[in-house]
């Protein structure tokens, strides 16, 4: 069925009221099933688990990836396959996209986990306590979606704005149910086959999985007197250093150093791969240069400096030269510097973001003859926004104030700040599906820094919320346009993102202190386990290096480590200008060359592998209608689908196995 939409001339020159009596006459779908019992469950469901792939993901590349396509597959093989059998009613087309909505809010609910609330753990050593990380993340998350629904009538209703990532979500559902050739089935066990061979390979390269088949069911250690469980190794070096034994000249070296004290280490990782196919070459290509310029070649010339050098620990044990210790002693502060410019700079070449906020038409008040206003039964009512948000926001500053030591009072006059910068990134998503949260947040940041250099949770947290209200009201109203191009309920997407938004929160917040801040013998859990070779935290360290500059400045650095932020900031500068002049064909990311700094080697490696494995069969594959073109072009976003989940419900699988056994 082909979706209707107005033409350019309907949207500039038709009334609000006009556009609102169209769209219910002739796309709304009142008498089908929406936010049901059974798609509300789903939709929980899926989500948590989801959330939970992207906590993992998070945790080892700062990326916050989208589970809305992925939820829309699974969603309808789940019900197609019980209608086939006789056991459920097949998914009604907006069940679906209610179910979207639920997953997709719990993915993006859980960003401040591995970025500010783990950075402010980082840099105060507390670790609050895990129904105060709920609470927060909860009522801050709220306060986007009350601003979302006005935000609603504007950029929805009356601007019909295009919102790219939601308009693509509406054609693959409508695509699904109305498409020939059983395209929706055939994504669906794509992503279930290479789910499916990526989780066996998990469980072989996992101890705990091993532990658990060949102890706990096999009974090897009992009858075979076996004491440790065989499993292979996804880092594949390992066995050329096992057969190096301690010949020290079999041992690649970079003036001096061990690579793999460097962090570089050549591992398989299947998730990274598809993570590397979702980025793109170009990101991926960015983010390899900037892990080579660290790891090759900085780093191995500061350590022969003596800038980044071997340290004692608090209880006065040496810590030995690692990847960790590199990012930390020096290679963060150009790296930071790189996003945070790169991110300000891109976010300030788009005038048209600001430019369109102003441009609103006066329209005259909505009256669609003797009935009314014909939405008024369909819409989010503006009453519950105008009450709920100052309400929220004044709860919101309490419990950052209680739970976090942020003065209350500064809390409250971040929001203002907050409520304007969530403007601009939904705007920006509106036309480019692109939310600069990352800028906004620092924005935030670096204004609450200069109210309060004393603590740092004043300036982490407001910045938090800067990035969480945004990216929840940008992304509920990109949820949205599918609704509205399907013919939904607004209401029923917005009790959705609610039930999303707990969704993440009661699945997420658990595994966070389950992977991340693991109890030592005593019982007693440290911020030290935060951080790991598996899990980087990329993004966490981002938001630590901010904050360290603004409370400490710049005085303690090496004389090395501020010439780099210097040409940093410039090579940044420079970057973001040439892809604005050349007009994308300069295709280098200042942002994603300063995660490649942090992020661990290995990964980046395996990122770039993904993407260019992907690029490189989109152009063999370029001719639609042949099974190559349809499984690795059309098929691309399951199959990294099915790699990033596979890999990450079985790694956190063998995490919780590894606690309980």
């Amino acid at each position: 069925m082909a979706l209707q939409h107005l033409t350019d001339e309907q949207i500039a020159t038709w009334t609000r009221a006009q556009k609102d009596e169209w769209w219910f006459k002739n796309v709304f779908r009142g008498d089908m099933a929406q936010l049901t019992l059974r798609s509300g469950l789903t939709g929980f469901l899926l989500g948590g688990i989801l959330s939970a792939t992207g906590l993992y993901i998070g945790a080892k590349t700062g990326i916050a990836i989208g589970v809305g396509l992925t939820s829309v597959i699974l969603a309808f093989a789940l019900f197609r396959a019980l209608h086939a059998s006789g056991f459920a009613q097949d998914y009604t087309i907006l069940e679906n996209n209610c179910t979207q909505s639920v997953a997709t809010a719990a993915g993006y609910v859980i960003t401040p986990l591995f970025s500010s609330l783990a950075a402010y753990m980082l840099i105060t050593g507390v670790i609050p306590a895990w129904w105060q990380l709920m609470v927060w993340i909860f009522v801050v998350a709220m306060i986007g979606v009350l601003l979302a629904f006005p935000l609603k009538r504007r950029f929805i209703n009356e601007d019909q704005a295009p919102f790219p990532e939601g308009r693509a979500c509406g054609v693959v559902l409508d695509s699904l149910y109305h498409g020939a050739g059983g395209e929706g089935m055939f994504k669906a066990k794509l992503l279930g086959v290479v789910a499916g061979f990526t989780a066996l390979y998990q469980a072989i390269v996992s101890d705990g999985w091993m532990k658990l088949v060949q102890f706990k069911l096999l009974m090897l250690d009992k009858w075979a007197g076996l004491t440790e469980p065989w499993y292979l190794h996804d880092r594949l070096d390992h066995y050329y250093y096992a057969w190096a034994g301690k010949t020290t000249a079999l041992i690649p070296t970079i003036m001096g150093t061990d690579i793999r004290q460097l962090g570089l280490r050549l591992t398989l990782d299947a998730a990274m791969l598809g993570v590397g196919g979702l980025m793109g070459i170009a990101v991926a290509t960015s983010c390899f240069l900037g892990s080579f310029i660290n790891f090759v070649v900085l780093a191995p010339l500061m350590i022969q400096a003596g800038d980044i050098a071997p340290r004692l620990a608090a209880d006065g044990t040496l810590i030995p030269l690692n990847r960790a210790e590199i990012v930390n002693q020096w290679s963060l502060w150009w790296g930071v510097t790189m996003m945070v410019v790169g991110a300000l700079v891109g976010l300030l070449a788009k005038p048209e973001i600001f430019k369109s906020i102003f441009k609103r038409k006066v329209a005259p008040v909505v009256n669609a003859g003797s009935n009314g206003d014909p939405l008024k039964d369909i819409e989010v009512p503006l009453w519950i926004s105008y009450v709920g948000v100052p309400i929220f926001s004044l709860l919101g500053s309490y419990v950052t104030h209680v739970f976090f030591n942020v003065p209350f009072w500064l809390a409250l006059v971040s929001l203002p700040l907050i409520f304007v910068l969530t403007i601009i990134c939904t705007n920006s998503m509106a036309l480019t599906s692109w939310t600069p949260t990352g800028a906004l947040s620092k924005i935030t940041q670096f204004t609450m820094g200069a109210l309060d250099r004393t603590n740092p949770g004043s300036n982490l947290l407001p910045a938090g919320m800067t990035a969480e209200i945004a990216s929840n009201a940008a992304n509920l109203l990109s949820d949205i346009k599918p609704g509205y191009m399907l013919g939904g309920k607004p209401r029923h997407q917005a009790i959705g993102h609610i039930i999303g938004n707990l969704a993440g929160v009661v699945f997420c917040v658990p595994l966070f202190f389950l992977l991340f801040l693991t109890p030592d013998a005593n019982g007693v859990r440290s911020v030290t386990t935060l951080v790991s070779d598996q899990f980087a935290m990329p993004a966490a360290l981002q938001w630590k290096g901010v904050a360290d500059i603004i409370a400490k400045g710049l005085k303690g650095l090496p004389t090395s480590a501020l010439i780099s932020m210097a040409v940093a900031a410039l090579a940044a500068v420079a970057m973001e200008v040439a892809r604005i002049k050349t007009k994308g064909r300069f295709q280098l990311s200042a942002v994603a060359t300063g995660l490649g700094v942090v992020l661990p080697p290995e990964a980046v490696l395996a990122m770039f592998v993904g993407a260019v494995l992907f690029f490189a069969m989109k152009r063999k594959h370029k001719t639609p209608g042949t099974q190559g073109h349809r499984v690795w072009v059309e098929g691309m976003e399951p199959i990294c689908a099915g790699l990033i989940s596979g890999a990450a419900l079985m790694g956190i699988g063998n995490a919780i196995i590894n606690v309980l056994i």
